[in-house]
Formats: structure tokens, sequence, C-alpha cells
């Protein structure tokens, strides 16, 4: 059996706790509380909660947005930690994140051929020629015109932006993408496709994904196994079908019975 994309044992994130500079210390707020988990190569695994359940936080945790308080992260059999001490010309190719909200994710101020070129030069070191013809192939990855690359993110839709975020993301080669809430910002409609495009991705590159989100229906449709968090803690980890066919805890059966698409589908 091959080795994990992650693994993540006992992690503990804890905000707060730090003495103030009048002396007194700050309220200590335990985000994540020894969470354990893998993702296998190939996967599709969904990690969903309420806000605040902590689901974000180690999604961020994972990509170096922030660090965690303690516990072990693997990332292709390595401490990511270690991996992002090699810097980012390393740790780029290995995993990328890709934010909820496409277009803030997206600098204004460059053309989408600016934001392709970036991880294209500084991660995987193409000369002009093979930047220019890989932009156009990532384009039609993600089912975009080749025009769009003279134009600026403030042009483009909601899907289209994430369209463009996903193609960013591809450029660096990277066999990992964390995929935070990455269609909440769109319509169900956009939903659909986006979902879509991400499915055959995964199979035409041989990714893996962390998925996080709040919506069931949408884990349920792209999802091979699922973490429900609560309160800082994965309460249960399943296999979709089982997962919503059997919920073993009671948050997970709250949750589902609260989902309005998830009972409609059900009558």
């Amino acid at each position: 059996m091959s080795e994990p994309a992650i693994v993540v044992r006992d992690l503990v994130k804890t905000f707060g706790g730090n003495r103030s500079l009048f002396g007194g210390t700050s309220h200590a707020v335990q985000a994540v509380k020894g969470v354990s988990f893998e993702l296998q190569r190939g996967e599709t695994l969904a990690i969903v909660g309420e806000s605040g359940s902590g689901k974000s936080t180690i999604a961020r945790m994972l990509v170096g947005l922030e660090t965690p308080t303690s516990g072990v992260m693997e990332i292709e059999g390595q401490d990511a930690a270690k991996l992002r001490a090699q810097g980012s010309q390393v740790f780029g190719r290995v995993i990328q994140y890709v934010f909820q909200d496409p277009v803030a994710s997206l600098n204004p101020r460059k053309t989408i051929d600016s934001i392709l070129d970036v991880p294209l030069r500084l991660l995987r070191g193409h000369d002009s020629e093979k930047r220019a013809a890989r932009k156009r192939e990532l384009l039609d990855a993600v089912q975009m015109p080749t025009d769009t690359l003279e134009r600026y993110p403030h042009e483009f839709s909601g899907g289209q932006a994430q369209r463009i975020a996903i193609a960013r993301a591809l450029a660096a080669e990277a066999r990992i993408l964390v995929l935070d809430e990455p269609v909440s910002a769109l319509d169900v409609s956009v939903q659909a496709q986006v979902l879509l495009l991400l499915d055959d991705l995964k199979h035409e590159f041989g990714l893996s994904y962390l998925f996080i989100s709040h919506d069931l229906a949408v884990v349920e449709s792209v999802s091979d196994r699922v973490g429900v968090m609560y309160l800082g803690e994965m309460v249960e980890m399943e296999t979709a079908q089982a997962l919503f066919r059997a919920p073993g805890h009671d948050y997970t059966r709250e949750l589902i019975a609260s989902a309005p698409r998830l009972n409609r589908a059900a009558e």
C-alpha cells in the first residue's frame, strides 16, 4: 500500500493564553483538540463542521498559514515544518491551497498571464517559451479561453475566478490540493460545474484533495471519506456512503437532519 499523502496525529492549536503588556494573560481558546487523520493518495477526504469547529484551522496549519501548538503533520512522508523550511520552491511543489473567495485570492493589479507566470517561473523554473505553452494548457484544463490571459481578476465571475485559482494551483504541479470551502461563495448551478471540474482534474492529474466544507450536500457529492468536526474535535470519520446512510455520532445526525437539500433528496 502506498504512503498516505497526509498524516496528522494529535494535532492541537490553541489561540491566546499569552501574557499581555500589562501583566495579564489573554484567554486561551483551543481551536483544534488532538485531531488525527490520514489522507490517502488519490482520495478526496472532506472535513465538515459548523463555523468555528476547527476545520479551516486544520487546513491553514497544513499549508503553513497557522503554526500548530503541538502534534504531528506529515506531507508525503516528510515532516511538514521541515518541508516548509526547505523553502516555498520545495513546499509549493507538493501542496497548494485553494481559497474560499476566488476573486480576493487573485492579485487585482496583475493580469491572469502574470498570475499564472509566478508559479511556473518560481516553482517549476520553466523558460518563457515553456511558460507560455503551459499557461494555455492550464486554461484549457480548467475550461477557460486563451484570451483570459490578457484580462484582470475583476473582469471574471466568481466561478470563472475560481477556475483561474485552480489553474494557478495546478501550475505548481502539486500533488495535494487543500480546498477550503472552494464553492461556498458561488451560485448553486456554478457550484455543480466547479465540482465536476475538480473531479475531472483529480483523475486527470492524480491529485489528492483535502476538502473543507460546511455544506453536507456538497460533501456527499464529492468525498470518498468524511471527517466530522465538533468543537475542535474529530468526532466521526467514515466513508461518505456509510456516514450519510448511518451516522454514528449524535452531532453528525443533527448536521444531516438540518441540511434541507439532503432531506429533500431522501424524500
